[in-house]
């Protein structure tokens, strides 16, 4: 009897998650939009819903799957003593996931919790909204708006939606046509009537108009997922009239410092359209996306010494070579993009010969705890920064606040160097697993606002900004033969990161499929769009390092069998996806 309980309260909610819990009790986080526990209701109602994005995207849920299934990235059994995880992480690279893989289970269980938050608020505001409330009618426009959202990031990944109003009734699972219909017709009921100027930490017109963009530019793979898209002009202008609508508002803008989307006040920065707003207004912000990927011995913040990286995933090898391939150079060299140099090493250090940690005790210089900045982008080769001793304490300078900035020292697996020395190379091999191996990405910034650089962060997580439409746009005028208008909008995004200007990408001189899959490399690297662009361009059955599965009915991910298990009292409620 408690079993059959249990089922209708997973089911009501959505949280079909791990059966055999002990606690029906769901831990619900004190997320306020204001910062202030005393919340008045409507936002106090919206802000769990909103919160959870946090934990939606964290780096071992949604965002890890997007990222190591694609071939950008890849996270190796590190030394034989890290980041094994029962092979979640190394089935899932090699496109071998089970319905058990709990890389999948996690990433579905925070996801179908977070719907079912924007459910709860619906009802909650939707008959204070017919009473003619008409603040909460605007949280109400906006909770249909994340509900769509969400339901979007389910189609992408497990091919289904979840159509429900109310949480005491089951949802509906819909798949391919029904699938897109329901969240188009979410998204259509607030897009004239959703507040304009709430963002990016809440959904406003412009973001609604961008997820129509992105429904539109997919729907081919969404009617079809295993077979070849057919992509109508209908779709396509439908994306161009969108995305005109958002560029055609003026509100936003291109930042000439590409890093800057990524830094301590980007929720500031006029290219963000939506983003998870992390200015102190959640109990648990997170890092995760600054930390995960960085050598385990690097300490960006000396201020805060708890934080660190976790020496998580790299960049493929493949990934990086289509840098050198466009460019015939060191990226670095022509690409704003790729590498930012914030930490500069005098010369007469630069050469590191003859020497190790157990020698190089003379070997640093000096810098203010506080102006410390490790490199931005793609991270490759000697790595420098603080350096701690036995007793856990930064090595000083003597004077309050100076550090000393050495080679980075591998305090983790065999290197027989002694020094945090990434390598293009990295692999499943014993060789290719150590904790150096592999270029690192390091696109956000560690917070400097935050008392701990890795569980805390005021850092926005961006998820939508304005190069994204601008290459959504792009993509539906090449699509639509408009080599020429798909060639302007894609080289507006590249020149415009001219902080930098010696290192702002030329425009290009033509454009096709291919290269423009490229750009989206190239501007939204670890951003979680790969994997659904290998699919939208036909390459996610392809080879790269470490996997050569060419199965399509890999490109959706199996429903956790949790799940199926929990609803197995309602026949046939979750049907497993075919090929698994």
């Amino acid at each position: 009897m408690k079993n059959q309980y249990f089922i209708k309260i997973l089911l009501s909610l959505f949280f079909l998650t791990s059966w055999g819990c002990t606690s029906l009790e769901e831990e619900v986080l004190d997320e306020s939009l204001t910062g202030s526990g005393n919340a008045e209701a409507i936002s106090g109602t919206i802000a769990p819903a909103y919160g959870q994005i946090s934990w939606t995207w964290r780096h071992t849920n949604y965002y890890g799957l997007q990222l190591i299934a694609s071939d950008e990235a890849i996270l190796p059994y590190r030394g034989g003593t890290d980041w094994y995880d029962g092979g979640k992480f190394l089935a899932t690279h090699q496109h071998e996931i089970t319905p058990g893989n709990d890389l999948v289970s996690s990433s579905w269980n925070e996801l179908t919790k977070n719907i079912s938050r924007t459910v709860a608020a619906i009802e909650v505001l939707r008959p204070l909204s017919q009473a003619g409330d008409s603040e909460a009618a605007g949280a109400l426009y906006e909770m249909i708006a994340l509900r769509a959202y969400l339901n979007m990031l389910a189609l992408d990944s497990w091919g289904i939606v979840f159509k429900k109003e109310n949480s005491d009734e089951f949802s509906d699972i819909l798949r391919t046509q029904d699938a897109i219909d329901y969240i188009q017709s979410d998204l259509l009921s607030v897009v004239d009537v959703i507040n304009t100027d709430k963002g990016p930490g809440r959904f406003t017109q412009s973001a609604v108009w961008g997820l129509l963009a992105r429904l539109h530019l997919n729907a081919a793979v969404y009617r079809d997922p295993y077979g070849t898209p057919n992509f109508t002009q209908e779709d396509m202008n439908k994306v161009i009239e969108y995305t005109d609508n958002i560029i055609n508002t003026g509100k936003f803008s291109l930042s000439p410092e590409y890093f800057d989307l990524f830094n301590d006040e980007n929720h500031s920065n006029p290219e963000l359209i939506f983003a998870l707003d992390q200015r102190g207004v959640l109990n648990r912000e997170h890092s995760r996306w600054a930390y995960w990927s960085i050598a385990g011995s690097m300490f960006p913040r000396p201020e805060h010494p708890s934080a660190d990286g976790t020496d998580g995933p790299a960049i493929t090898s493949d990934f990086y070579q289509t840098w050198v391939e466009a460019y015939g150079e060191d990226p670095a060299e022509a690409d704003a993009r790729f590498y930012k140099k914030n930490t500069v090493i005098p010369e007469e250090l630069q050469d590191l010969s003859g020497l190790s940690p157990e020698n190089d005790s003379t070997h640093y210089f000096c810098v203010m705890d506080v102006e410390f900045e490790m490199d931005r982008g793609i991270l490759r080769g000697v790595q420098w920064g603080p350096r701690k001793g036995n007793d856990g304490a930064f090595f000083t300078c003597g004077e309050e606040g100076m550090v000393r900035i050495y080679p980075v020292e591998q305090t983790k697996g065999n290197n027989p160097t002694g020094y945090v020395i990434h390598t293009e190379t990295v692999d499943f091999t014993n060789e290719g697993r150590l904790h150096n191996t592999g270029y690192r990405a390091s696109k956000y910034q560690f917070s400097r606002t935050s008392p701990n650089g890795n569980n805390f962060s005021s850092v926005d997580l961006v998820m939508m900004r304005l190069a994204e439409i601008y290459l959504m746009r792009a993509e539906a005028k090449l699509r639509n033969g408009d080599n020429a208008g798909a060639l302007a909008d894609v080289n507006t995004v590249r020149t415009s990161r001219n902080a930098r200007p010696e290192q702002t990408p030329a425009p290009l001189e033509a454009i096709d499929l291919d290269i423009l899959f490229r750009e989206r490399g190239f501007e939204l690297y670890w951003e979680g769009f790969r994997r659904g662009d290998q699919i939208r361009f036909g390459k996610y059955e392809d080879t790269w390092t470490e996997k050569t599965n060419s199965d399509v009915n890999k490109r959706l991910f199996p429903i956790p069998q949790s799940a199926i298990d929990g609803s197995s009292n309602v026949e046939g409620f979750l049907e497993q996806n075919q090929g698994y």
